[in-house]
């Protein structure tokens, strides 16, 4: 068994608060004992506009925020996972990325499905107005707590990403997120657990909460949901930036594939597969 550590803190538009913040994390993470750490989705920066987000956002190898996270991870000896802005050519990519305990860059995921809504009573958030979609899936990596597949928040919503990943052998499935509030309340929970129990994977989603300015604000909840859907760790209710720990156990995984081996149960004779 390995332990891991999913974070949760409230971000701004100050980078350097918001990388401080996820500092403080890392190192309280790696002095739990922690092996690797998920942070939430835009953990550089939440802007308070879409000029502020492109006049911030910058390529991944120039990201002052970016070379703080791998400075943490070589120093703490501990693998990251963080959601970050990237600058592409005419607009920015939601990318995910990996980093692993000498502070390389193991994995690179962009977003593949965007969050276009306006709700009624609620906010009007559309991604694509500022963010180019990802064209791939990321295959899962090898890491110290398994096999982990690379996700982002609204991605959470497309079961057959998670199925494909956990065909690709995925034994993890991570989710930086920042869920409005009313998503959150009706969907947040019921859509991670779905995810661990239909893949029979641990899901680990780390969350932005709070107010962020005067238009945005987070859900929070980040959690870690074993293999049978428990959840095994939540963090606190607070806009302070907070921790939650809970072990990773494979063997309790393939126990549970091997009892109960759904991807050999599906009917491929009558749907497609994925």
């Amino acid at each position: 068994m390995a332990l891991a550590a999913v974070g949760q803190f409230c971000a701004s538009s100050v980078v350097a608060r918001n990388c401080q913040a996820c500092a403080d994390l890392v190192s309280k993470a790696a002095r739990s004992g922690a092996k690797m750490i998920f942070l939430p989705e835009a953990s550089d920066f939440i802007s308070e506009s879409t000029e502020q987000a492109f006049m911030l956002t910058e390529p991944l190898e120039m990201s002052l925020f970016v070379k703080e996270m791998q400075a943490q991870a070589q120093a703490e000896n501990i693998w990251i996972s963080v959601g970050v802005h990237e600058k592409g050519d005419s607009r920015m990519y939601n990318t995910h990325i990996m980093i692993d305990a000498t502070g390389q860059i193991v994995s690179r995921y962009r977003k593949i499905h965007l969050f276009n809504v306006d709700i009624e009573g609620g906010p009007r958030l559309m991604e694509s107005d500022s963010t180019i979609e990802g064209d791939r899936i990321a295959e899962p990596m090898d890491t110290p707590l398994g096999r982990t597949g690379l996700q982002t928040c609204y991605d959470l919503r497309f079961a057959e990403l998670s199925i494909r990943q956990r065909r690709l052998g995925a034994e993890i499935l991570t989710f930086p997120s920042a869920f409005t509030v009313k998503t959150g309340m009706a969907h947040w929970e019921p859509l991670l657990r779905a995810r661990a129990i239909e893949t029979q994977s641990y899901v680990i989603a780390a969350a932005q909460i709070g107010p962020h300015n005067a238009k945005r604000i987070s859900f929070g909840n980040a959690m870690i949901v074993d293999p049978w859907g428990t959840v095994l760790a939540r963090c606190a209710d607070t806009t302070e930036p907070t921790l939650a720990l809970a072990s990773i156990d494979l063997a309790y995984l393939h126990r549970i594939r091997k009892e109960m081996p759904v991807m050999q149960h599906r009917r491929l004779d009558l749907y497609p597969q994925v």
